[in-house]
Order: structure tokens, then C-alpha cells, then sequence
């Protein structure tokens, strides 16, 4: 059957095709989309504490950007036109969202970002400008002309309170309606402007720099070091030069540099954690009146269990990974965890009692509740 959401392609064709290589233009790619959002909810959703949110206003060549959590007057006499507004994390936001997001999940869950979503009246826009991350550009309501190009000089405007290119020279440009999506590699330029009331979704997957990621690992390191020694100098000569460092105190320290070791295990256990960390604004709130350990036995038995939308579960070969923190999951447990984190949800079913153990503990912590969210 033909896949329209990938225009036709499988993701095994797309991965090969496309996937940081070149865009993809699929025309009615999820025609039975339902929209989960409008312009008044997504208004609501820009006035809450958990929600990252900007407003975006072009006048001429002049642009401002505002920052939420906004009120209801941020949005009384606003222009009829060429102003945005942005809000990211929306999946952690509306529970719906991850049926979106479940379309995408050929692509591994510690890739995702997050799920953006934006309305603009005609004009609106952010400028021309490129992501440092994969996306999926879905249009919700109305149309957007998209202009995008291949280009190496990805120069910036100086003072500009936004990351718009200087020189922008698009060489494709589409216009996409309701049900369209655009795939876009990272560092590729493009501008995308309403050309009347419109509602995007961008899907959004991250990829870390290694500037980033090493920065990351040291800080990861600096609680963990155990680093024996300390310089000594026993043999010092009086010196002639007091200002100069000479080489028996460069020697010495270098030796005690040389001792900081890490290990494979470490470098796995970094990358579980920092893979599967929120973001800094994400929170997590214990359930007001929790069940006792064997009513949360039974009722997960019976209605099953989902992962809230902004808990993010990983695993590796050794250790399963929740919200930054590295767990061993108890002997015969892997199996119901592991489909728990590739699907979201665990289905009802009796629960062993080491497995039962481990979920209550994280649902006490807030990360996943009984039931089927959607």
C-alpha cells in the first residue's frame, strides 16, 4: 500500500533517500489529520508556566521577539498581519499529540526534539534561517509558502534579535496546504510565510554537537572523578626565577592530569542519562493522592500503563534509562519495560512483582500513570 506520508516511500526508502541528505515534499501526506490545535487554544497553551513560548512581530525589515508565559492582553492589538507565535513541547502540553508523533517513531525517541506548533495570520513568518536539526514540517490549517536553498553561506544578520540568514537565495519554493509536509535536513536555509491564517506542526529531531556533547560528558565526569595523588615537591631548590614555571612543576602537574581516567561503562552511562534528560523547563508533579502499591498493581494490571507525555524512556544493552537517571531494571522485567519504552504504553496485563516494584516507583515520581492516555 502506497504510504502517503512519505510520498510513497517506505522509511526504510526515506532513511536512504532523504534522511540528511535532501528535502522531501509529500502532498497530502496525512489527509485524515485531525488538528490538535487552534488559534484560540494554542493561545491558551502559550499562557502556561511548562510551555515555551515566543511571539514573533516583522515590521518592514525590523523584527521583535517577545517571550511567554503571555496573558490574553499580549494579544489585544496585535496587527492584522506578519506576526507569529511559536510554542514548543506541545506533546508534553496535549496527550493527542503523540498520535502524531507515533507516525514518526521509525526514527529512535532519543532523537526527538519536541513538537512545535505555530499560528500567523498572512505575512507571518521567522524569517529565513536554518535549523541545526531534522524536521517535519506538517501544515495544519490554511497555507504557507515555503523557499528553501541548498546554500554554504549561512552568515547571520548582525543585532538581529533572531538567527535570520543575511544572504538568503532560495532556489525551491512550494506552497503547502492542510494535510502537506515538508521534510527539511539540518543546516538547510528556508523561510516559511502564511499566505493566509495557518497552523504548522514541526517534528522536530535533534542532533547534539560535540562541542555540546563533550561539554555535556565533563560536566557528567566532575562528580565521578577519583583522581588519587597530590603534588608534592620535596627535592625544591630555592628559585631564581620566581615568575617562571619550570618544567620539574609542569612535570609533576601533568602526571596528576594524566590520572583522570574514564571507562567504556562510563561513557554509556553518560550517554543514557544525557540522551534521555528534559529539557531544563520540563517538570515532573508526584500524583496528589497516590495509589497504594497493590491498588497500583491491580488497576495497571487491568486498565494497563502509559508514560506521561513528557517523560522520555531509553535503553541500552545494560540499564534503562528515565528522565536523565539510569535504572537496572529487575530479572524478568526487560521485556514488559522495553515495550513500554518503544511504545509508550504497557497493555493490560499481570504484573510480577519485582516489575510492579520499579513502575510504582516511577509512577510515585510522577514519569507514568495506570490507564491509556490517548
Amino acid at each position: 500500500m502506497r504510504n502517503l506520508m512519505l510520498d510513497g516511500l517506505t522509511p526504510a526508502q526515506f532513511l536512504q533517500r532523504h534522511w540528511q541528505k535532501k528535502p522531501l515534499l509529500a502532498r497530502a501526506s496525512l489527509p485524515q489529520f485531525a488538528p490538535l490545535t487552534g488559534r484560540r487554544d494554542l493561545i491558551e497553551l502559550a499562557q502556561d508556566v511548562q510551555a515555551e513560548s515566543r511571539l514573533v512581530i516583522r515590521s518592514g525589515s525590523r523584527w521583535q521577539v517577545r517571550h511567554g508565559p503571555f496573558s490574553r492582553r499580549d494579544f489585544r492589538g496585535l496587527p492584522a498581519r506578519n506576526w507569529t507565535l511559536l510554542v514548543q513541547g506541545v506533546n508534553h502540553l496535549l496527550p493527542q499529540a503523540q498520535d502524531l508523533l507515533d507516525r514518526f517513531a521509525f526514527i529512535p525517541h532519543a532523537r526527538l526534539d519536541d513538537l512545535m506548533v505555530s499560528y500567523a495570520p498572512p505575512g507571518g513568518g521567522v524569517g529565513p534561517h536554518f535549523d541545526s536539526y531534522d524536521v517535519f514540517l506538517l501544515q495544519g490549517e490554511g497555507r504557507r509558502r515555503w523557499r528553501v536553498s541548498s546554500q554554504r553561506d549561512l552568515a547571520l544578520v548582525d543585532d538581529a534579535p533572531l538567527k535570520i540568514l543575511s544572504n538568503f537565495r532560495a532556489t525551491r519554493e512550494w506552497t503547502l496546504a492542510a494535510g502537506d509536509m515538508l521534510y527539511l535536513p539540518p543546516r538547510y536555509a528556508h523561510d516559511g510565510v502564511a499566505l493566509e491564517d495557518c497552523i504548522t506542526y514541526s517534528v522536530g529531531f535533534r542532533a547534539p554537537s560535540a562541542q555540546d556533547l563533550c561539554s555535556r560528558f565533563l560536566d557528567f565526569l566532575q562528580d565521578r572523578l577519583e583522581v588519587p595523588g597530590i603534588y608534592a615537591d620535596p627535592g625544591l631548590k630555592p628559585a631564581k626565577n620566581p615568575g617562571h614555571i619550570d618544567r620539574r612543576l609542569t612535570q609533576g602537574l601533568l602526571r596528576l592530569l594524566g590520572g583522570v581516567r574514564w571507562t567504556r561503562r562510563d561513557l554509556l552511562q553518560f550517554i543514557g542519562e544525557d540522551l534521555s534528560t528534559p529539557k531544563p523547563h520540563v517538570m515532573f508533579a508526584a500524583p496528589r493522592r497516590p495509589l497504594s502499591e497493590a491498588a497500583f498493581k491491580k488497576t495497571a494490571t487491568a486498565t494497563g500503563l502509559h508514560l506521561l507525555p513528557q517523560t522520555l524512556l531509553l535503553y541500552d544493552d545494560s540499564a534503562f534509562y528515565i528522565n536523565g537517571e539510569r535504572c537496572v531494571a529487575p530479572a524478568g522485567a526487560g521485556t514488559r519495560i522495553r515495550r513500554l519504552a518503544d511504545r509508550r504504553v504497557l497493555p493490560p496485563s499481570a504484573l510480577p512483582a519485582a516489575t510492579a516494584e520499579t513502575l510504582y516507583a516511577w509512577y510515585r515520581a510522577g514519569y507514568l500513570a495506570p490507564g491509556d492516555l490517548r
